[in-house]
């Protein structure tokens, strides 16, 4: 892809993107490739340097620690995938906790919101999220949005993996303004036209649904016990708070 001409921040801003095992790689691709068409400067952070395996078995090389990454950011995004392990990993949900307390912009795509509401981040706010986690995201007390992208004050959500690229040019005409999203679009070459009607569950059907439930059978039960094991921490601390 050829680098563009795009207007920029002096300094340039920074953005932490949160990297796990499990992710959903294009989650982060989309907003990496925008953010870095308009040169924010960007840290993968992950609790060590070690490579982080995506879904599909695909390696991404963190650039930053939880402890190396700059203790005020403007943006931090968190990208989805398979979550339930990160939603119990209290150093995972303390880091975005802390860093979205003090952020710009608290951000996500997919199922990352279930890791943004696990950390206290979404309370009293709408969030999107990949369409067959919206019960689970619900249950943890947040208002669903079911928009490609959703935009609450300084929260900005993506739905489901692809929603990311959206999500992400949306994000920089926010801070940078509409032509350099639009610039950053072009150096992309954003331009969809999908083959099919097939990429939400109306569009897809219900026999279509009905088989990728199936296919993802294992993965939503362990969102679900995540959930579930959340929900029971926090009653167990108001319980010991009185």
């Amino acid at each position: 892809m050829p680098k563009k001409e795009t207007p920029r921040t002096d300094p340039p801003l920074q953005v932490a993107m949160l990297l796990f095992n499990g992710l959903t790689a294009l989650d982060f691709i989309g907003p990496h490739t925008a953010f870095s068409a308009v040169g924010m400067d960007i840290h993968l952070v992950a609790e060590n340097f070690d490579p982080v395996a995506s879904d599909t078995g695909i390696s991404i090389t963190p650039t930053a620690t939880f402890e190396s990454c700059p203790a005020r950011v403007d943006i931090l995004f968190v990208p989805g995938g398979a979550v339930h392990d990160v939603l119990l990993d209290k150093k995972t949900v303390d880091f975005v906790a802390e860093r979205g307390a003090s952020t710009s912009y608290v951000t996500s795509v997919c199922t990352g919101s279930l890791i943004l509401a696990a950390a206290g981040l979404l309370d009293g706010y709408r969030a999107a999220t990949y369409w067959s986690a919206r019960e689970q995201l619900a249950r943890l007390g947040i208002e669903v949005s079911t928009e490609r992208v959703c935009i609450d004050r300084n929260r900005f959500s993506g739905g489901g993996v692809t929603a990311g690229i959206d999500f992400g040019l949306t994000l920089v005409s926010e801070v940078l303004g509409e032509e350099a999203a639009k610039l950053a679009q072009l150096a992309m070459e954003y331009n969809p036209e999908p083959p099919f009607d097939a990429g939400s569950p109306e569009g897809a059907g219900p026999e279509a649904v009905v088989r990728f439930n199936r296919f993802a059978g294992q993965v939503n039960e362990a969102h679900a016990d995540a959930v579930s094991r959340v929900i029971e921490k926090r009653n167990a601390a108001k319980l010991a708070s009185r």
